[in-house]
């Protein structure tokens, strides 16, 4: 039996737990380091007693930018095998986490067989699973039966799960007052909202959050706090609801550190550019230094089918200036649920606004593999290229597809090559051009 309940409890007795040495190593960092860091909240390591098979990552704003991969059912979309499909192929793309949103069916055996199988950390949203393990609708289900269905998800193994704990009866007041272009466009943050409008009772996440807190520590789950006002357009962006809600979520993050529960603060949403630095800072004001987990933000609201680049651009500048954990955005973001392709799609550009934030915030060794493909590119070395490369086979087939003539060119530049010219040039060598 262990010494401590959790990551946070052990690291403020002052053990160094196997997953933070494991973490230490990935992040070119001590072990005393990351001991520190969990101690005081800045770091999370999502790691439940039962997820026996996980390869535990650290978030936190001065750690390597990590990437969230959601996934999951639907009414429309069933087919549990092409979800397993894209959680595998998620993780060989280098997601840290995978996120369980299913909201249909039997959901219990696909969650179980993520906790066995996926070696990501994994999350879920307990309030989408309350009607479906019910089969009631949501104004019939008691704020027993959600804090149940926390305890069951902590039980399968997950890592950490979002909970909509700040908006209050309060909010409902707040949107009805403070009119917003699109509400609340959190489905999770919605459904709760829905339900105290029903059943004119308290949000239970809110009103029974020791009870919850308990439960998170008995496994060392980790608590997202989700932002169910985050904004759904760039309009709503930074407005009153969001605001006072996120220092609702401050004051709920302390309560979890005195629990040695281990806390992320979940983000905007759409934003405009020049307001997402702002928030991000305010925010590690606020939630004093708690890693921030960011859907995008999503920087303009008119490019449907483009949403993964519009969130890369978002993510990249949300990270650079304190944001720890990106959520992915597929090019199917607003229109439906993502296939393989757009998984890959929005993973990578992900990816390449993480990769870019850490190289800004000097992450240690972040630009070795950017330094090591100028190298493969200025002496033409096409397989090194590919290793070095975020997503080897598409470069190697665009290269492939569109070959050229000599192999120290591309297609593009051929003889022209500036490389190729430099290379000859310093060497003493004569320039041919158009033979």
């Amino acid at each position: 039996m262990r010494e401590y309940t959790t990551q946070m409890d052990a690291a403020r007795k002052g053990i160094i737990t196997p997953e933070m040495m494991q973490v230490a190593l990935k992040e070119y960092r001590t072990s005393e380091e990351i001991r520190e860091l969990v101690a005081k909240g800045q770091v999370a390591i999502p790691a439940n007693v039962n997820h026996k098979c996980i390869s535990p990552e650290g978030v936190g704003s001065m750690l390597r930018t990590k990437i969230n991969v959601n996934l999951g059912v639907s009414r429309d979309c069933k087919d549990y095998n092409i979800e397993m499909e894209k959680v595998m192929a998620a993780v060989d793309m280098g997601a840290e986490a995978i996120m369980d949103l299913s909201s249909h069916g039997n959901t219990q055996p696909f969650r179980q067989k993520l906790v066995a199988e996926c070696p990501a950390m994994l999350g879920t949203v307990p309030i989408y699973d309350s009607v479906i393990h019910y089969q009631r609708d949501l104004a019939t289900l008691t704020a027993k039966d959600f804090i149940d269905v926390v305890r069951l998800h902590a039980e399968d193994g997950v890592d950490f799960v979002t909970l909509h704990c700040g908006i209050t009866r309060k909010t409902i007041d707040q949107i009805k007052k403070h009119k917003r272009k699109m509400n609340i466009v959190s489905r999770g943050g919605s459904l709760v909202f829905a339900w105290m409008c029903m059943t004119g009772e308290e949000n239970p996440f809110y009103e029974y959050y020791d009870e919850i807190l308990d439960i998170c520590r008995e496994y060392d789950v980790t608590i997202s706090l989700g932002d169910a006002c985050r904004p759904g357009c760039l309009a709503d962006a930074s407005d009153v609801c969001q605001i006072e809600e996120l220092v609702r979520l401050g004051e709920l993050t302390k309560r979890a550190w005195e629990k040695d529960v281990q806390v992320m603060v979940e983000g905007p949403g759409h934003m405009p550019m020049d307001e997402i630095a702002a928030n991000m800072k305010m925010q590690q004001k606020i939630c004093m230094g708690a890693p921030f987990y960011v859907l995008g933000p999503i920087v303009t609201d008119i490019a449907p089918g483009y949403d993964h680049i519009t969130s890369a651009i978002g993510g990249a500048i949300a990270a650079q200036n304190g944001a720890a954990f990106l959520c992915y955005v597929t090019p199917a973001e607003h229109l439906a649920l993502p296939n393989v392709e757009d998984v890959k799609q929005g993973i990578i550009a992900s990816k390449i606004a993480a990769h870019a934030a850490d190289i800004a915030k000097h992450v240690p060794h972040a630009m070795d593999q950017d330094n090591a493909m100028a190298e493969a590119r200025q002496c033409f070395d096409w397989d090194k290229q590919w290793d070095c490369s975020l997503d080897p086979e598409t470069a190697k087939a665009i290269r492939v597809d569109r070959s050229p003539e000599f192999d120290d060119t591309c297609s593009m530049c051929g003889k022209f090559c500036a490389v190729r010219s430099m290379n000859k040039a310093l060497a003493g060598e004569y320039i041919d051009i158009l033979g």
